[in-house]
């Protein structure tokens, strides 16, 4: 392990070195790629840092437990070094998680889609549903949620609706929800009765930073249209909505939301980068070994994670087989019982 850590502390010290020269710095495309791999690395070198500094302290009172000293002093230095050897030992796991694959994104922003699956209007509901969930879950753990864009159906559910979410360990909570999710009820839309299953689609993409990812205008086809809003003194006579499309990859983001066709532009923008590294990010996890493709919340967007059961008033999440019959609570935004345990899940099954 410590091998490994001196080569990546060897590639930070390089790495300073080469943002500091002026080629790279004239040159943005590479000076981006140094800058996000620095980034990769800083808290995984701080760490390693600060484990030996703490080793160094070890050895030196170690050294000094040996030589004669007073009964008073001995005491207060062997009190010392247990809290000493406590603090490595923590930071040494610390590092194994960071060597083992944990997650470097826990702390980042993220961008939530979701989009109407299967069961016509009553998905369209649900959806609608679970935007209302995480949004009064954003709200409880204080994080800022932001509107990007929404196409409504005619009962007031979305065919697809995307919104940012900014605050500590939103990544961490909500990375886990990217899946299909399954409701069965008796919709509002049924005379018998009856119950019926219908689905939604989550994807939970991080939100891009400028180093992340660099986009080519040249590779951007910008469209511009009338906005599809209400009538009578509402209607839009201008053409505010933005679509942008990513030629390479056909990937396109929309906006009509606000009255302004900047703000459309600046927000389909945001979402297309999403998308985009989020299409990166897949391709590299298609080429990790089968063990990093088991672990918990592999990805895959088609993958049924979840089931709302009405009549039981329960909620199933399938990946680690946890059954919880609060119901109400998780949909009023409660989803602590379910992230955390997913969140130990993944811990186990990294330690493994």
């Amino acid at each position: 392990m410590f091998e490994q850590l001196e080569k990546i502390e060897k590639r930070y010290e390089e790495l300073e070195h080469l943002l500091a020269s002026y080629g790279t710095v004239s040159d943005k495309e590479q000076y981006n790629r140094y800058a996000k791999e620095l980034s990769d690395m800083k808290d995984s070198v701080s760490l390693f840092q600060e484990y030996k500094r703490i080793a160094k302290e070890i050895e030196d009172l170690k050294r000094t437990l040996g030589e004669k000293h007073e009964r008073e002093f001995l005491a207060l230095a062997k009190t010392e070094l247990q809290d000493l050897e406590n603090k490595k030992a923590d930071l040494e796991q610390k590092l194994e998680n960071i060597l083992a694959g944990e997650d470097k994104d826990s702390g980042r922003d993220v961008i939530v889609e979701i989009r109407q699956g299967t069961g016509g209007l009553e998905a369209g509901l649900f959806a609608a549903d679970l935007y209302r969930m995480y949004t009064k879950y954003a709200a409880r753990k204080s994080w800022n949620v932001e509107s990007m864009s929404a196409h409504a159906n005619e009962l007031g559910g979305f065919k697809e609706v995307a919104f940012s979410v900014k605050g500590k360990d939103a990544y961490k909570r909500l990375g886990f929800e990217s899946g299909v999710h399954r409701v069965q009820r008796v919709p509002t839309t049924e005379a018998q009765g009856r119950i019926h299953t219908s689905t939604a689609t989550v994807a939970v993409l991080i939100e891009p930073e400028e180093v992340d990812l660099v986009i080519d205008p040249k590779d951007l086809r910008i469209d511009t249209y009338r906005s599809s809003g209400p009538g009578g003194q509402h209607m839009q006579k201008s053409d505010s909505a933005v679509r942008i499309t990513h030629l390479p990859t056909g990937t396109v983001a929309t906006c009509q939301d606000e009255r302004s066709q900047l703000k459309n532009k600046n927000k389909a923008m945001r979402i297309l980068r999403a998308r985009l590294l989020d299409m990166k990010q897949q391709e590299e996890f298609k080429k990790i070994s089968q063990e990093r493709k088991s672990q918990i919340g592999s990805g895959d967007r088609s993958e049924k994670i979840r089931t709302y059961n009405f009549p039981d008033r329960r909620v199933t999440d399938h990946r680690i087989n946890l059954t919880s019959h609060k119901l109400e609570a998780i949909l009023e935004g409660d989803l602590d019982e379910l992230s955390d345990a997913l969140i130990k899940a993944t811990e186990n099954k990294t330690k493994k």
